[in-house]
């Protein structure tokens, strides 16, 4: 007998990986959704990256059908997405402004989606923002203006016209740098102690999803971290 269902989209990522172990030996049944499997997953659905977000829509809830047949999930949690550069005179800035919306927004659309249908009342929808995109980012403008339209969804989800089941709460968090390998290898200079560690947001999304500490609904919470100590702070 499980502790409950969730549903992790971007499930194969760094942090989707943590999440996925970190509930699993909570005893929760953990579906992943990713453009790649997660072996250890309870179930995977798997996107097609080529495919359009309607098309992408049609598959996802096709196979949930199949998955899930009349179970509700417990939380549904975005943490798919990426980082590109560059400002609007730079070459690629069309090109990747486009995929931080497939990356970010159609998975965080998605995602949405899926919990208006298969939540559970009281149920949660976790999304990932960028504490940066509370602020101008002129150079990554794709990736500011995808975070900072999961900012405005998780407002809108949030009011009680937002799509959501009776009871259901929404948050997204807004990290500034997450202690990732990509990041590690990337940044070896950097000081890590300013980096908010892949466990401790899997032990707050674990907390939330058993009504612990919840914050109010429709926060953007923050994760800051010094000296590798994580507070929260609420938008």
């Amino acid at each position: 007998m499980s502790a409950g269902k969730i549903l992790v989209y971007g499930g194969k990522g760094a942090l989707g990986s943590t999440c996925i172990a970190s509930f699993l030996a909570q005893k929760f049944w953990v579906g992943s959704i990713d453009l790649q499997q997660n072996d250890v997953a309870s179930a995977n659905i798997i996107v097609n990256c080529n495919a359009s977000l309607l098309e992408q829509e049609l598959e996802i809830i096709t196979k949930l059908e199949t998955v899930l047949g009349s179970d509700k999930l417990d939380a549904v949690i975005c943490v798919a997405g990426g980082w590109a550069g560059g400002n609007s005179n730079s070459n690629d800035f069309v090109k990747n402004t486009d995929l931080m919306l497939k990356q970010s927004v159609w998975s965080s659309v998605l995602a949405s989606s899926i919990a208006s249908k298969y939540l559970k009342p009281g149920g949660i929808v976790v999304l990932t923002g960028a504490k940066a995109a509370l602020n101008p980012t002129p150079g990554m403008i794709g990736y500011g203006l995808s975070k900072a339209a999961i900012h405005q969804l998780t407002k809108s989800l949030a009011d009680p016209n937002g799509g959501l089941p009776n009871g259901a709460q929404v948050y997204s968090i807004l990290p500034i740098t997450l202690d990732t390998p990509m990041n590690r290898k990337w940044m070896p200079e950097a000081d890590t102690s300013a980096w908010t560690p892949l466990d401790y947001v899997a032990k707050l999304f674990i907390k939330w999803v058993k009504f612990e500490e919840r914050p109010q609904n429709g926060s953007l919470v923050q994760l800051i971290t010094k000296n590798n100590e994580t507070t929260l702070e609420i938008v």
